[in-house]
């Protein structure tokens, strides 16, 4: 599994996922401040997703700073990523950037192509193209085992899984 994980990480930076230098440079606002601002939030968003970004806007400035920082403070996977869905423009793969972002040691960015991936090797059953908090947590534990069997991050992970799913898919997305 490791010659896997650095092969497609190898090959991440050819695809069209986020920028994992963006994504430490949200991280270390995040933990400098104790909080994201609305006009973060929606840089990660543009990153994750650019045709719902826009979303991002309609958040109160003051809940976005509350919902990041209260997410720092609360336990469990499932209560953070339901917790960061909660405001607009956020559903669970975006809120998985700011949690990867934010520890890139426990958390990665999901979406469909690693949950295909994980699919793929065994970890899942069956596709899926829209994503929850329970979606999360169950991608992101078969993640921290590949992730403590060969020693790369967690973040590290998702990139291989999505840039593998990128590598290996026939036809389109959905």
């Amino acid at each position: 599994m490791e010659q896997f994980v650095a092969d497609n990480l190898e090959y991440y930076a050819e695809t069209q996922g986020v920028l994992p230098e963006r994504l430490e440079e949200f991280g270390e606002q995040y933990r400098s401040q104790g909080h994201l601002t609305r006009d973060q939030l929606y840089e990660i968003a543009y990153e994750s997703s650019t045709r719902s970004a826009y979303h991002v806007e309609n958040n109160p400035a003051d809940r976005c700073r509350e919902v990041t920082r209260n997410a720092l403070e609360v336990e469990g996977d499932f209560s953070k990523i339901q917790l960061l869905t909660g405001l607009r423009g956020f559903k669970a793969p975006t809120a998985s950037c700011v949690l990867a972002a934010l520890d890139g040691d426990r958390h990665a960015v999901v979406d469909t192509r690693v949950w295909a991936s994980l699919e793929r090797k065994g970890y899942l059953e069956g596709r899926k193209e829209s994503f929850d908090a329970a979606d999360y947590v169950a991608m992101i534990e078969p993640i921290r085992e590949i992730a403590a069997e060969t020693g790369y991050s967690a973040v590290e992970i998702g990139y291989a899984l999505f840039a593998y799913d990128d590598r290996v898919r026939e036809g389109t997305l959905h």
